[in-house]
């Protein structure tokens, strides 16, 4: 474990100093670089980029102090971890590495004259922007829902924060025998695995101490990244039966069970869209029926962070288009999106995602103040998941610019083998809380 967890840390690091032969000097040392958003994709940039040229000026506009990060939240909800836990500083980004910090919101952009102004009233400008306000969730998508019954009632907790604490606490003192409803989002979403991770977790959770109790996953999808050997998970773990379609596949390692299992899935075409939801009744209504919960999260669907929009460079899909090959928008020029606001085709929207499309577009902008190529961009994506505290999951996934001109994944395998030992899906657990760490160190450290 220590060796997997060295190797981790160094390839977190290596992955993004490979963008880099040496450390070099940019063309113009004193060329300005402002980021709008601190979270991973935004943090990774201005490190990566300090790392290139010490020289440059780097400035994060950001409107909090600490970062609370999303991934790995979830195990707040079962008492794996805890809100705390949950929190980064940016002290090593400014003492170690002289990245600046504006804690401020920014408001608008003026791609003319190259500024970008703070709702303090603050003008900062830049020779290059990068823009990574990561996802604004849809409320009002789900009628009957809203930011302030999120707030008070109904949770959603996908953007860390008070929401997961609430949501916790409301888990956590659930009544004996309650239910618990997932209202999974369309697509595209924030973190792929992530509402089905989210509902096992809590399944093993209750089987220890609520275990009348009953989750519920509504879904206005037929499928999801992992799903195979999530449910395979599920399966082994809580007795789960997954539907026919996906019996066939994996029916060879399949357990059979007498008991009805705590956790549903359902799907689309069995009825699970959700259509809206009566919060003063704590009911759900889907295509197939009203579900009477407890305990009910809603993740609503998503769109960029909402500077995005502020600063035009959305299109119709709620998302920004962008050049891939650098990231570049199309709206404005020198201005870079990244991270789960830009439209980056086959690559999900992920932490990991973020933190190597950051990396790329860091070199981008360095040789392109040294008048120097980029060369073909090649980026990597991650996403472990838990089926259980003991039971990891993952899907890795290499991407390349196709012949389509869009960014297409390269290679085959991707998920843990249906035939994995116990030790290497024990390991696979251990891998994720390894990265978690890992990652956070390669970005904020």
């Amino acid at each position: 474990m220590n060796t997997r967890r060295q190797f981790l840390l160094a390839g977190a690091a290596s992955l993004g100093l490979a963008a880099f032969p040496a450390i070099v000097r940019a063309g113009q040392a004193s060329a300005r670089i402002v980021i709008v958003g601190g979270g991973v994709g935004g943090a990774t940039a201005a490190k990566y980029l300090k790392l290139a040229d010490p020289t440059l000026q780097v400035t994060v506009i950001e409107k909090n102090p600490v970062y609370i990060r999303p991934y790995g939240s979830s195990e707040v909800l079962n008492q794996h971890t805890t809100m705390q836990a949950l929190e980064v500083s940016y002290d090593a980004l400014r003492q170690k590495h002289g990245v600046a910090f504006v804690f401020d919101a920014a408001r608008s952009l003026d791609p003319v004259a190259k500024t970008v102004t703070t709702a303090g009233g603050k003008v900062l400008a830049y020779d290059k922007l990068i823009v990574s306000p990561g996802i604004k969730l849809r409320y009002d998508s789900l009628p009957g829902y809203s930011e302030q019954v999120a707030e008070t009632q109904v949770p959603s907790g996908w953007i860390a924060g008070a929401q997961t604490a609430l949501l916790a606490k409301q888990l956590q003192s659930m009544r004996d025998g309650g239910t618990f409803v997932i209202a999974a989002p369309p697509n595209p979403y924030r973190c792929p695995p992530g509402p089905y991770e989210r509902a096992a977790l809590m399944t093993e959770w209750f089987s220890r101490h609520n275990p009348r109790a009953k989750v519920i996953i509504a879904d206005p999808k037929d499928s999801f990244v992992t799903d195979e050997t999530a449910m395979l998970g599920w399966n082994r773990l809580y007795g789960f039966q997954p539907p026919e379609e996906y019996r066939a596949k994996i029916k060879a390692e399949l357990k059979p069970s007498t008991k009805p299992c705590m956790l549903e899935w359902v799907q689309a075409k069995a009825g699970g869209t959700p259509q809206r939801l009566d919060a003063k009744t704590m009911t759900l209504h889907t295509a197939d029926g009203a579900i009477k919960a407890d305990v009910i999260n809603i993740i609503p669907a998503m769109v960029a962070g909402q500077v995005a929009f502020d600063f035009g460079l959305t299109n119709d899909s709620g998302f920004c288009p962008v050049h891939r090959t650098t990231f570049e928008s199309t709206r404005h020029k020198d201005v870079h999106v990244i991270g789960d606001s830009s439209i980056a085709d086959a690559m999900p929207k992920s932490g990991f995602s973020a933190n190597t499309q950051a990396k790329w577009v860091a070199r981008v902008i360095t040789d392109q103040l040294a008048g120097r190529s980029s060369g073909t961009p090649v980026w990597e994506n991650t996403c472990y998941a838990l089926a259980g505290k003991n039971y990891g999951l993952f899907v890795a996934d290499v991407f390349k610019i196709k012949e389509d001109g869009k960014i297409g994944r390269v290679n085959k395998a991707r998920y843990l083998p249906f035939d994995a030992t116990p030790a290497q899906i024990r390991l696979s657990a251990v891998y994720q809380q390894a990265w978690l760490q890992a990652f956070t160190q390669d970005i904020f450290a």
